[in-house]
Parts: C-alpha cells; sequence; structure tokens
C-alpha cells in the first residue's frame, strides 16, 4: 500500500530506502511504498588482492559495496541536478521487498550552498549502507539528514555547510570517519599514488614564525638539480609573497603541467643563523615520482670476525608503489649476498590497507592469514595468501614505535603471528580500523570505517597496539654496550649507527643466526 503526501513544486525530493522506519518525521511530505532492493556486495571479501583504504570513483572491482553505492547515487545527483531535486536510491543488504521512504527538504537559494546539500545527500547515503556501526552511535541516522538538512538550509556559505556535515559525521564517534576537502583529496591521493607534477620540494611551517620552510628536495627533482638547499626559507612563488600562506597552499602553487615553470625566491640562513640575502631561481616542472622505500646496506662484523652484512629498508607510507618498489629494493640487496634484514615502520601511519598485504606477501609463503576483518553485522572473515612464495627467507626484524599504524600495524602482526619476523621498539598506535575512501561529485572525498581487525592470532588492535617481542629501551642499550663499539666500527651507515633501535635489532638478528632460528 502506498500513502502520498502532494508535494510542493518548489520542494526537491530525497528519496532514500528504509531499514529502520524513522519514529517520527518532521517533514512536509512522506510516502511509503515498496520496491526490489538491490543486493549489496560484500567489500570485505576473503582475498589478499582486496584493498579497502582506495579510491571508489572507478570501475574497479576493489571495495564493492561502497562503488554500488557511489555510482547509483553520482548518477541520481547529476540527473536531477536540473530540476532542482536530489533523488538517492541506496542499495541494501536484502534482495526483499522493502519500504521506501520520499521526504521532501527545501533546496537552499544560495547555489553554493545547495551544492553542499547535495554532498550531505552521498555522505549520510554512504555511510548509511557502509558504516561498520549500524547503530550509528545508538542514533538514528535518517533523522539525522533531517536535522543537519534543516541546520544547513538557512546558511549563505558553502564553508558553514561543510561545518554542518562534519558536525554530523562527528556524533558517529569515529575519528577515521571524515570529510575532507577537495584539495585536501587531492594530495591524499598524491600520497597514494606516488606520482605528482611539480619540482620535488617537500616544505613546511616553521612553528615559532610560520615562515615556510624546504625540509628537504627528492634527489634527481628540479628543485634539486637548481641546487636549492634544506633549511632554506620561502619567499615567493611567480611573484607571490608566501607571508600567511600555509604549505599546503604554497605545494599547490609549485605544482603544474610538466614543461611550465615556476619563479621562486629564496632566503638562506647562514651558519651564524643570520640572513644571507634573497635570490631566485627559475625551475621548470617535471614528473616528480615519491618513493616510500629507502634502503641500504649495513656491514659488521660478527663475533667471529666474520664479514656480514645486513639490508635496511624503511618503509614510510604504504602507497600504491610500496610492494613493488620494496621488491625491487629486497632483489637488489639479495644480489649484493645480504643475510639478514630490519625491516623500519616506525612513524609510518599507515595508507592503502592492500598495499600492507601486498607487502606482507614478499615475506612469506604459503596460504597464511595475513588478517581477519570483523563487518557490519559483527562476521570475521580470514584474509588469506593464494599460493605465496617470498622473495627471501632470511631472517627479519621489524621496527615499530607508537607512530606505526593502521596498514603497519597489519604488516606487523602479519609478519610476526606467522613466526616470520620479531618486533623490536615500542607499542604501537593501535587502530584497529578500515576506511573506504570515496570522491563525491563536488571532488571532495569521505572516509568510511568499513570494518575492524585483528592479527592473524585474533589479537585485537584498535585502541591496544601490538606489543613488540623486544623493548627498545635505554637500559636494553646499556646492556649491549661491550658489543656495539666492534659490531659497528665498519659501518657504512653513520646516520643508522646513532639509532639505538637499529643497534637492538642488529642484535637480535645476531643472537637468532648464532643460535640457528627459523625464519
Amino acid at each position: 500500500m502506498e500513502t502520498t503526501v502532494t508535494p510542493k513544486l518548489d520542494l526537491p525530493l530525497l528519496h532514500f530506502s528504509n531499514t529502520r522506519k524513522p519514529n517520527s518525521i518532521p517533514s512536509p511530505i512522506l510516502r511509503f511504498s515498496s520496491f526490489n532492493r538491490h543486493k549489496k556486495r560484500s567489500c570485505l571479501a576473503s582475498s589478499s588482492r582486496l584493498g579497502f583504504e582506495t579510491e571508489t570513483k572507478t570501475t574497479e572491482s576493489e571495495s564493492h559495496g561502497v562503488l554500488m553505492v557511489k555510482s547509483i547515487i553520482g548518477r541520481r545527483l547529476l540527473g536531477c541536478a536540473a530540476a532542482a531535486a536530489v533523488a538517492v536510491s541506496l542499495c541494501c543488504d536484502s534482495p526483499a521487498l522493502a519500504e521506501s521512504l520520499t521526504i521532501a527538504f527545501p533546496v537552499s537559494r544560495a547555489r553554493e550552498v545547495s551544492t553542499v546539500q547535495r554532498t550531505l545527500v552521498e555522505a549520510w547515503g554512504l555511510i548509511r549502507e557502509t558504516f561498520v556501526d549500524p547503530t550509528f552511535n545508538h542514533q538514528d541516522w535518517d533523522s539525522k539528514l533531517q536535522q543537519t538538512m534543516v541546520e544547513m538550509f538557512p546558511l549563505r556559505s558553502a564553508d558553514a555547510a561543510y561545518g554542518k556535515i562534519k558536525a554530523m559525521l562527528s556524533t558517529l564517534g569515529d575519528p577515521f570517519t571524515r570529510l575532507i576537502s577537495p584539495k585536501e583529496y587531492q594530495s591524499f591521493r598524491i600520497g597514494s599514488d606516488g606520482n605528482l607534477q611539480g619540482v620535488g620540494l617537500f616544505i613546511n611551517s616553521e612553528p615559532r614564525t610560520g615562515h615556510l620552510v624546504v625540509m628537504s628536495c627528492i634527489e634527481g627533482s628540479p628543485a634539486d638539480r637548481a641546487g636549492i638547499h634544506e633549511g632554506e626559507k620561502l619567499v615567493e612563488i611567480n611573484g607571490e609573497k608566501m607571508d600567511g600562506i600555509d604549505s599546503e597552499a604554497a605545494a599547490q602553487k609549485l605544482r603544474g603541467r610538466v614543461g611550465t615553470f615556476v619563479t621562486i625566491k629564496l632566503k638562506s640562513v647562514k651558519e651564524s643563523g643570520t640572513d644571507s640575502g634573497i635570490r631566485e631561481v627559475k625551475v621548470s616542472r617535471d614528473y616528480i615520482k615519491l618513493s616510500p622505500i629507502s634502503s641500504t646496506i649495513i656491514p659488521h662484523t660478527t663475533p667471529d670476525g666474520r664479514l656480514a652484512k645486513t639490508g635496511y629498508v624503511k618503509l614510510t607510507a604504504f602507497s600504491q608503489t610500496a610492494a613493488s618498489e620494496m621488491e625491487n629494493a629486497v632483489h637488489e640487496m639479495e644480489n649484493q649476498n645480504v643475510q639478514s634484514y630490519i625491516l623500519d615502520l616506525r612513524n609510518n601511519p599507515g595508507g592503502l590497507v592492500k598495499a600492507g598485504l601486498d607487502v606482507a606477501q614478499l615475506w612469506l609463503d604459503g596460504d597464511e592469514t595475513l588478517v581477519y576483518t570483523i563487518d557490519r553485522e559483527g562476521v570475521t572473515s580470514p584474509i588469506n595468501m593464494i599460493d605465496g612464495h617470498a622473495v627471501t627467507h632470511d631472517p627479519l626484524v621489524v621496527l615499530v614505535n607508537e607512530g606505526s599504524a593502521s596498514a603497519s600495524e597489519i604488516l606487523a602482526g602479519a609478519l610476526h603471528d606467522n613466526g616470520r619476523a620479531t618486533l623490536v621498539g615500542n607499542r604501537t598506535f593501535g587502530k584497529g580500523k578500515i576506511q573506504s575512501v570515496t570522491e563525491l561529485n563536488d571532488g571532495s572525498a569521505l572516509f568510511v570505517t568499513v570494518a575492524k581487525y585483528l592479527s592473524p592470532s585474533l589479537h585485537e588492535i584498535d585502541q591496544v597496539g601490538i606489543a613488540p617481542d623486544v623493548n627498545c629501551t635505554t637500559d636494553m642499550i646499556d646492556s649491549l654496550t661491550g658489543e656495539i663499539p666492534n659490531k659497528k666500527m665498519n659501518s657504512s651507515v653513520p646516520l643508522l649507527e646513532a639509532d639505538s633501535c637499529v643497534v637492538v635489532a642488529e642484535h637480535e638478528l645476531e643472537t637468532r643466526q648464532s643460535n640457528g632460528t627459523a625464519s
């Protein structure tokens, strides 16, 4: 049976499937009817090739449930824009017939606010269908849409309207479910894709003064070739002074099409701390590859007088290229007869979960379980390797600390619980949640927590972290002081000589090798 209230002509319609009929709906228009629901495919399939923190505005099969919701919402929004109406039809959990609900809300007279209203509907719908907590932090999510839409209607600026969306998301009690601006999303994509067009500078704001300072240049980049150095102050870009400009805005100005030029004014600082004047450089833009991998070989002499080599690999983020670049680095070191490895995940905040799973498979054999996921229905599912073949079987130590989070913890847990690696350092951050990332029609992006995860030994990670096998403490270093000079005197990597956790890791590797510990 269908109930209809005739709408006013100046009111657009919001149409959404209703799995939980609201108790009261303060809306002028209600219509209930039956329709065939779409069946939502799970985005947590048991496959090591599935990724979760990936963009879903594509035709790829990753994060199936989010992609289906996104494509339906996007088409409906675009199709109804001319009529000043929004129609949203969401895919659902059951193929059975169910009720639908139509609610009308007025479109804002301010064009930029009406655009954000549509973004609100997109965000609300994605969360409604995929958020890991089906109670939405014990609140009526349908009513939350109505409340936010009413609060947004009288606003006159997009910033204020976006603030209402963020306020709505905050009620979920999950800091990882969030909306980011189009510019922030572009920066996220650069970090995950590992490629950009620009000059190859890392810049940041100096906390005390707010001045933009060059943190580093990518080796071989246009900025590096132009002789720009770490510590120089960024004064102007293309004649525009950088006073009061944040680092992200400045980075946007440095980026551009390959082959174009940007003129930069820099102020160097002498060793005495005084300014040495302003210089101007003209830099061409080029393709810049951001590598998340750095590696070196640490040579040392063992107690029995043998020359040994330890491969050190630092992974700073889980980008799309992380696994392939690590594989190349390990192959190169294998060709130089490295006997053991240190994988440094300290201060690695995570990134693409798929990249973390792919990196784990470089070190493991067989059909090992890499991680367990728990979906919104509470179903626990393993993600397993399929006939894996490790690149190397040499002993491995993984360095972790309180800055190792998310995909870092998935990787550390997979290697540790499968008996492949010893963990050295400090307890990890404790982010045991997986987010999907969806680009919305206005170019912004919505991160939604879609699952929780456990280590292969079913250990809780969220808000707990992973405890290392060996803590990297001052006491531990003091106990090794008699051995460190002989071990390190031949090292060609002085920066690592001062790294106490690397010293502890080498001691653990040496102990495992002398004891004949299997890896």
